[in-house]
């Protein structure tokens, strides 16, 4: 485990709405490959929801944030539960997970 720089931090967000089936998942792992992030994206317990847990600088957390409250083309996000932590420094690239 690699010490987290002062300035990360981690977004654990939970995307509900059509969100499974379309890609976003594979869409989140290259928009946060993009940002420089670690971290992971899984389908939530349900058909409507995927959960992200993303760490590294500010600046990339709200790019990633927005980017999604938008989704990939053939999402449909109604809403992002979105928090804010320390960073763990866990995470040394961003993968595609399974409960």
């Amino acid at each position: 485990m690699t010490a987290p720089s002062p300035e990360a931090e981690r977004l654990s967000a939970t995307v509900v709405g059509r969100v499974q089936g379309v890609g976003f998942r594979w869409w989140v792992r290259s928009v946060a490959d993009r940002l420089g992030l670690g971290g992971w994206v899984m389908n939530g317990p349900d058909e409507r929801t995927v959960e992200v847990v993303a760490e590294g600088s500010v600046p990339a957390l709200d790019e990633l944030e927005r980017l999604l409250r938008e989704g990939p083309p053939g999402a449909v996000v109604e809403r992002v539960e979105a928090r804010r932590s320390p960073a763990s420094g866990s995470y040394p690239r961003f993968q595609i997970t399974r409960p």
